[in-house]
C-alpha cells in the first residue's frame, strides 16, 4: 500500500474532528512530563474534548479550506490538538491551567466559533467562565431583585399584622 494512502484516513480523521467543532486549539506540548500529560487527558477526556497528537503535515492536509487554515502558520515542533465540540471555552480553560503547572506546555492559536485566535487571544479566552457558571449568575443577578422585592413586602406584611 502506498504511503499516500495510509496517510488519508488520518487526514480524513482530523478533518472530520475540525468539521463542527466549537474550538480547535493548537498546543506545543514540549517539556510536559508524563505524569502531567496523563493528567491532562484525562481531564480533557472527562470534559468531551478530543486531544491528540498529529504529524504536523496530516493537521496541514485537514486545516486547508477550512476555518482553521489561519492554523497552518503555526504549525512546527511537537504539537497537539484539542478539539471541543459542545464547550467553546473549556479546552483553553484546561490547558491554561496545565500550563502554570508546565510552563513548556502552551497553546499557539486557535479557532473558536469560526474565528482564529492568536495566543494572547486563546490565553484571554481561557479565563472566560464556562457557559453553565454565567448562565448561573445571569439568573443570580435576575432572581436577587425579585427575591428582595418578596422580603421587603414580607416585612410590610408583618408590620401591618
Amino acid at each position: 500500500m502506498a504511503k499516500v494512502e495510509l496517510k488519508k484516513p488520518i487526514v480524513e480523521e482530523i478533518s472530520e474532528n475540525i468539521k463542527d467543532a466549537q474550538s480547535v486549539i493548537l498546543i506545543h506540548y514540549s517539556g510536559i512530563t508524563v505524569e502531567a500529560d496523563t493528567e491532562l487527558r484525562k481531564e480533557l477526556r472527562e470534559a468531551g474534548i478530543i486531544y491528540k497528537v498529529y504529524k504536523n503535515t496530516m493537521m496541514n492536509f485537514a486545516f486547508q479550506g477550512t476555518d482553521c487554515e489561519p492554523l497552518t502558520k503555526h504549525l512546527e515542533g511537537p504539537n497537539a490538538i484539542a478539539i471541543s465540540k459542545d464547550d467553546a471555552t473549556a479546552s483553553a480553560r484546561i490547558i491554561s491551567k496545565y500550563a502554570k503547572k508546565a510552563p513548556t506546555l502552551k497553546m499557539l492559536a486557535g479557532v473558536v466559533e469560526g474565528s482564529y485566535y492568536d495566543e494572547n487571544a486563546v490565553t484571554a479566552l481561557a479565563d472566560i467562565p464556562s457557559r453553565e457558571v454565567l448562565l448561573g449568575r445571569l439568573f443570580g443577578s435576575m432572581k436577587s431583585p425579585i427575591s428582595n422585592l418578596a422580603r421587603v413586602l414580607n416585612q410590610i406584611a408583618e408590620k401591618a399584622e
